[in-house]
């Protein structure tokens, strides 16, 4: 199949671009040819363009026809109109949403694809959700070949995976971690949470293309390992040669630290979430996720080691949570009296 992929160079798509073209598919990707992340891609198949300009994206899909088309950068409900536009002839069109559009609280402690979708604490899950229903809509109402796929914290070389992180620069646990700085963890850190490796959320996703139950249908795709976010850290701890010093601290005092934690916790890390993964089997049988989080990220953080350009640090996020430790620390010597 001829596959278009907009987006195709980020930490998830990047994996499925490899799995793409070891299955024997025609992969082309468009974007502003930014990324700095190796692509199996060759360069007659990128097509440059910016993904949020419909004028720029027409022109560079003129003429060429695809199978697939998926939207890896698609975050507001305009692209994704604008999509319709541009791709009505394609004979599936995936858009990646993600986990995070599932009710928050939840109200069952397994997540099926049948899960409501609502999150009153973050925006970009509401938008993601407002995407959702516009290609639910133009299935009904014109029959557009819509898939909707939603991975959950998916890690893999670039990513360490935390819940108090900086995703930006994510090194910056790992150089905290090694110096003995206090390291933040939401809560008493007995949530369960599913961590799932790009490569194994690759297996499931390339299953998809082309397949005729996919159509008009949802799905999630992740690990069935869950963990608690104690062992989480410890793990990424252990990767890292060291033991972190762990502090637990209420996700109300994170957020009144730093408001915009908001959404990444109240909207997503701060709750258990455990997933059913029987859809996703029922349509790909080969599906299984066989890269453990103890062995992902050893690799993930020997990545980092082994170039000193990948391993940034976030200062203002340092700061924050060297603040934050203080207060608590010295709450815990005051009600120890």
């Amino acid at each position: 199949m001829r596959i278009l992929f907009v987006g195709g160079t980020g930490l998830i798509s990047s994996a499925c671009s490899d799995a793409t073209v070891a299955a024997g598919h025609e992969l082309w990707l468009l974007n502003r040819g930014r990324s700095k992340l190796p692509t199996v891609v060759a360069p007659e198949h990128v097509l440059t363009a910016d993904a949020a300009d419909e004028s720029q994206v027409t022109q560079a899909v003129e003429g060429r026809d695809f199978d697939v088309v998926v939207q890896w950068v698609g975050y507001q409900p305009s692209q994704v109109s604008q999509d319709l536009r541009v791709f009505a002839g394609t004979r599936q069109y995936v858009f990646i949403s993600s986990a995070s559009v599932y009710e928050k609280p939840p109200s069952h402690w397994m997540i099926t694809e049948s899960t409501p979708t609502v999150n009153p604490y973050w925006q970009y899950s509401r938008d993601k959700i407002a995407c959702e229903e516009l290609l639910r809509r133009a299935y009904d109402e014109t029959g557009f070949p819509a898939t909707i796929v939603r991975p959950s914290l998916t890690y893999g070389p670039s990513q360490i995976p935390v819940a108090v992180g900086s995703w930006q620069k994510p090194f910056t646990i790992v150089d905290r971690m090694r110096r003995g700085a206090r390291i933040i963890v939401p809560g008493d850190g007995t949530s369960i949470w599913t961590l799932t490796h790009n490569s194994d959320f690759a297996k499931g996703f390339i299953g998809l293309f082309g397949h005729p139950d996919a159509i008009g249908e949802d799905f999630h795709i992740t690990s069935d390992e869950s963990l608690t976010w104690n062992q989480i850290y410890a793990l990424v701890g252990e990767a890292a040669g060291v033991e972190p010093r762990i502090l637990h601290v209420p996700t109300e005092g994170i957020v009144a630290s730093n408001p915009e934690e908001e959404g990444n916790l109240w909207g997503d890390k701060a709750h258990s979430a455990v997933f059913d993964n029987a859809k996703i089997r029922r349509l790909v049988p080969d599906f299984k996720a066989t890269v453990p989080f103890s062995v992902g990220i050893q690799e993930t953080v020997a990545w980092f080691d082994q170039d000193s350009s990948r391993q940034e640090i976030d200062h203002a996020a340092n700061e924050c949570w060297d603040r934050l430790a203080l207060v608590y620390e010295d709450a815990l010597r005051s009600a120890a009296g």
